[in-house]
């Protein structure tokens, strides 16, 4: 089924007719393809799923160039990203086409599907944008935390499902309420990993978002937990190259404070609240989704 996603997303991009395109287009890696995941699971197996399906993998693909670039990113997923590989106009302009011809091909489709998934690239870059000033300073207000990741992360996700729900003719606010939280359950469980993790397993250095300027879940729980003087220590790590004196304070206190261990209940609380919304639809392959991601060791 992902080789019909892949497909039209190389013919898509392959109708600019540029050959430079298709060698930036090439260089990225193709990640888990999860928007595209529940389009499948959800919609009918067609060509018109298929296709949509492509679209908003393009459209996720394009954000995650315009990130790289925003936060001078020279990984992804492990690889070097296309930023530090062809320098950070071509990664900006390719994210553009990336968008360009994923609309193109959108306004093919019923207008209820369109509207829900251009709304989603809107809160997307609001998100971004959001990210953006956030990183200014340490961010120790939840609301605004899970205001941003539900803009930049879940809202797609949320897109994904309801517009294949449209496509299926089943109901849509029980899968948007699905991804929705299968979204802010998938970025806090990415926020622990950054911690968690290995940098060989993340593909990116351990402790990155914390370097780049992003407070994430357990930073502000290990914010609430320490006394004052542990805040301002906190606060003089923020967006440091660490060292590994530092790096071992962070984690001897996030496990001090169960910080790590509150992130991934919250997470699994959104996931739970996730398979409830489509309990009546019995998807298995939604609940393994969630399953996957929330039931394991951190």
């Amino acid at each position: 089924m992902l080789d019909k996603v892949e497909f039209y997303m190389h013919s898509i991009v392959g109708s600019v007719k540029s050959s430079y395109v298709d060698e930036l287009f090439n260089k990225l890696p193709s990640g888990k393809r999860l928007r595209a995941k529940l389009v499948l699971k959800i919609a009918p197996h067609n060509e018109i799923s298929y296709k949509l399906a492509a679209i908003i993998e393009l459209i996720h693909a394009a954000s995650l160039l315009h990130d790289d670039v925003i936060d001078d990113a020279d990984l992804r997923r492990g690889v070097a990203s296309i930023n530090a590989l062809y320098g950070d106009k071509s990664a900006i302009m390719l994210g553009d086409i990336l968008y360009s011809k994923a609309y193109f091909e959108l306004v093919g489709y019923e207008k209820k599907v369109a509207q829900i998934i251009s709304n989603a690239v809107a809160l997307l870059s609001l998100g971004e944008l959001n990210d953006v000033r956030l990183s200014k300073t340490f961010n120790p207000d939840i609301d605004e935390y899970f205001d941003m990741i539900y803009q930049k992360t879940a809202s797609l996700i949320e897109a994904s499902a309801a517009s294949a729900a449209v496509l299926g003719g089943l109901d849509e606010n029980a899968f948007s309420i699905y991804g929705k939280n299968l979204g802010l359950a998938f970025q806090i469980i990415d926020d622990v990993l950054d911690i968690t993790q290995e940098s060989l397993k993340l593909g990116k250095p351990a402790l990155n978002d914390f370097k780049e300027g992003k407070t994430t879940l357990p930073y502000i729980y290990l914010y609430r937990f320490l006394d004052q003087e542990g805040r301002e220590k906190l606060k003089s790590l923020y967006k440091k190259e660490l060292n590994q004196e530092e790096v071992n304070w962070i984690k001897e206190n996030m496990q001090k404070s169960r910080a790590i261990d509150e992130s991934v209940k919250k997470a699994k609380e959104y996931g739970y609240e996730a398979l409830e919304a489509i309990r009546d639809h019995k998807n298995e392959g939604l609940e393994k989704i969630i399953k996957d991601m929330i039931e394991r060791e951190f």
